[in-house]
């Protein structure tokens, strides 16, 4: 064969099998990347809402995440959101294997009627969580007759103590303080073979937490942090010491010298943020600076 023709296919051998390992890697893609309410939020006719109204397509859905093994054709989702239904159908090549709640807050755990015999009528689909969030679904409706119809099977989990998903992927749920009026609230730490992840859309404080953020974030490949507000003057008038999120140039200034912030991007931005807006300033800051906002879709090789 000639030298120059050998090369070649063995450069096109050598992408296919790249392209075929990397294809069958676990990964977690991005379901949505707003706050509970989404975008454009239900009673806003504010300019950041606005043109949302007129187009579809800049729709945002509420932040939520898939653990997908293309191995296995199996999938988990963090968080069931008002926005269930288009997030499901956006692994629908995978079987549903479970969902994981962080929190009993209305963004994170209300996509569970859509299991519901009124909508899928599904099969004790797995639903993991914490022993308040379980006792909240337990002794609350509509969410008890989901169990009682057996559409869900709610498994306990335990803070941080490991979940094997199957032989190649394992999470771990761990506490950060928010606003538990009804549950506990965790995280996640997604490991794959290679890589791992962590997910925390919703805490009150870094400085309220007994665990240290900036060693976390370094122990880990990629960190999806909680990005709700930007700063302070977001919401005129609001106190928002009620609704308490570490603002993204909080979280900026802890890791401003820090070598992993490329591996930080920021998730659940209230519908308000600025950075929402590639030509805002504040958007121009966070990637000048070396982060980054998280975008339905992104994926994540685990």
């Amino acid at each position: 064969m000639n030298k120059k023709y050998l090369i070649a296919f063995l450069l096109l051998f050598s992408l296919f099998l790249f392209a075929t390992n990397y294809s069958s890697n676990p990964h977690v893609i991005v379901l949505g990347v707003a706050q509970d309410g989404g975008a454009p939020h239900a009673g806003c006719l504010k300019e950041c809402c606005e043109e949302r109204w007129d187009n579809p397509e800049k729709h945002l859905r509420v932040s939520s995440i898939a653990i997908v093994d293309p191995k296995t054709s199996e999938t988990w989702i963090i968080d069931a959101t008002p926005d269930f239904a288009s997030q499901l159908n956006s692994v629908s090549d995978n079987e549903l294997k479970g969902v994981f709640l962080t929190h009993a807050h209305i963004g994170h755990y209300t996509g569970l009627i859509h299991l519901g015999r009124e909508v899928m009528g599904a099969k004790k689909t797995p639903v993991y969580a914490m022993p308040r969030m379980k006792q909240f679904l337990e002794t609350n409706g509509p969410w008890d007759q989901l169990i009682k119809l057996n559409n869900i099977s709610i498994q306990k989990i335990n803070d941080n103590v490991l979940v094997q998903l199957n032989e190649r992927l394992s999470i771990t749920p761990f506490l950060v303080p928010h606003r538990d009026e009804y549950s506990e609230t965790v995280g996640y730490k997604i490991q794959g073979p290679n890589k791992s992840l962590v997910f925390i859309p919703d805490i009150d404080k870094w400085n309220k937490w007994e665990s240290n953020i900036k060693e976390l974030v370094e122990g880990n490949d990629y960190s999806l942090l909680d990005g709700t507000f930007y700063d302070i003057n977001e919401l005129p008038g609001r106190d928002m010491s009620k609704i308490p999120h570490p603002f993204i140039i909080e979280t900026m200034e802890i890791f401003k010298d820090s070598i992993y912030r490329s591996s930080i991007y920021f998730i659940h931005l209230n519908h308000t943020n600025p950075s929402l807006n590639k030509n805002s300033n504040e958007y121009k800051k966070i990637i000048y600076n070396g982060f980054n906002i998280v975008e339905r879709g992104n994926v994540f090789d685990l």
